[in-house]
């Protein structure tokens, strides 16, 4: 399956931390300022977004024109969506929750925020907002999740469930994300939008030759090489083809920055160029897979013939996932 088209909403890095508001527990954070959904798509349609839905809705924008996808020429019931998330919008649940509490009885809610609340929002939005009619899902899977969106959106393709469809991951920054991370003691959140187009085709940037996904108790070392060994064995390419990898992996990991690393090197036998991007996004959860494809792309100048990349994500409770990806050079 052929990547032919990709979007990146994202700060560039450590030095795009932003000043934020005195009363949040970090002062700043890598977000991505001055982003204006109206902006970008206009007022009309746009007013009742929450920022998890107005960075997919561009980011998916994006991606459709950087593949070069005429959506008037296509049939839009074979054009599918499917996005990673970790809860959605964090923000739009509880600031709907807090309504229930603090409301006159009979406690009355907005229902106008409602839909917001509901994990397939951006998906739903996405989908309307571009007429696309096919597939469409919404894979909440925490860091694994853009992975795992990727293996569902090449299934939906391989069984002739859809033509083309838009993979991707979301997170945003909001005061409720950045108390969140606090007081759980990960990273500094960030937030970010990823989306990246599959399509039957006989050229584009790379292709998806293999996915794999797993699960183990937390404490099980052997999950992470046990998956990637298995996606490579998918895509038949040996661990001498593999020239790099990404990984999820942020200072928060249980196992230090080298946690992720670590397992991919025990698979191989070797360790290959890391192009991981180490956490320089913050905590950007679901969309922390689809930055490290990114990373994998930007570099495919780089890939010697016929190699091939791996791209990894891992979450707390044992859950593993793995791609192989062959990079088309520029």
């Amino acid at each position: 399956m052929m990547i032919t088209g990709r979007a990146v909403l994202a700060p560039a890095g450590d030095a795009d931390a932003t000043p934020l508001y005195d009363d949040l527990p970090v002062h700043s954070a890598p977000v991505l300022a001055g982003f204006s959904v109206r902006e970008r798509l206009g007022r009309k349609g746009t007013s009742t977004f929450d920022r998890a839905t107005a960075l997919a809705v561009v980011a998916c924008g994006e991606a459709l024109r950087d593949a070069g996808v005429d959506l008037t020429t296509v049939d839009p019931a074979r054009v599918g969506l499917v996005l990673g998330t970790t809860v959605g919008s964090l923000a739009s649940t509880m600031d709907f929750s807090r309504e229930t509490l603090v409301q006159d009885k009979p406690y009355l809610v907005n229902p106008m925020q409602f839909p917001n609340t509901v994990m397939n929002c951006a998906a739903g939005q996405s989908a309307i907002w571009y007429g696309l009619r096919g597939v469409n899902a919404t894979v909440a899977g925490g860091p694994i999740a853009f992975l795992q969106a990727m293996r569902y959106a090449v299934r939906a393709i391989e069984k002739s469930q859809a033509d083309t469809v838009l993979v991707g991951a979301v997170e945003e920054f909001t005061p409720h994300t950045a108390w969140s991370s606090a007081l759980s003691g990960t990273v500094t959140a960030g937030e970010a939008a990823t989306v990246f187009v599959l399509r039957r085709a006989v050229t584009g940037m790379a292709e998806v030759l293999a996915t794999a996904a797993g699960f183990t108790p937390a404490d099980g070392a052997d999950a992470l090489p046990g998956c990637v060994r298995r996606a490579l064995a998918q895509a038949g390419a040996s661990p001498e083809r593999v020239w790099a990898m990404a990984t999820g992996d942020h200072p928060s990991d249980p196992q230090g920055d080298d946690g992720e690393a670590g397992a991919v090197e025990a698979a191989l036998g070797r360790r290959p160029l890391d192009l991981s991007p180490r956490g320089r996004y913050g905590d950007c959860g679901a969309a922390a897979g689809g930055l490290a494809l990114a990373a994998v792309l930007d570099r495919r100048a780089d890939a010697p013939a016929d190699a091939v990349a791996v791209v990894t994500g891992r979450a707390r409770d044992g859950a593993v996932a793995a791609a192989v990806i062959r990079t088309v050079p520029e």
